[in-house]
């Protein structure tokens, strides 16, 4: 087993994987720093625990929309192409993040 250090949010953390999947973790652990950062941006410190939390939150949304037919072009099949977003449907998934990361804060 391979022991990789990943960023989040500013901090090392030492993640077990199996050898050979380093890069991929990386690679993850890159995506997942994106949105803790995100959150964070919206609603200030409030702990790694809860902005880990709802970063999780945020992502499975995304993975159920994806699951419900309800994805973007990260449910096309591969080697498929789209057309860039235009400036309103980003504004759109923009506005539909903040709303979903607003509730889940107001939970918190």
């Amino acid at each position: 087993m391979a022991t990789v250090t990943v960023e989040i949010n500013g901090r090392p953390y030492a993640v077990g994987c199996a050898d050979g999947q380093e890069e991929r973790v990386r690679i993850l652990a890159k995506q997942f720093d994106v949105h803790v950062r995100q959150v964070a941006a919206d609603v200030g410190h409030v702990g790694d625990i809860r902005l880990f939390l709802m970063a999780a939150l945020v992502l499975a949304d995304e993975l159920h929309e994806v699951r419900m037919g309800g994805g973007t072009a990260a449910a096309a099949p591969a080697g498929a192409t789209s057309a860039p977003p235009s400036d309103t449907g980003v504004a759109e998934a923009l506005n539909a993040v903040a709303a979903r990361i607003e509730k889940i804060a107001s939970l918190l």
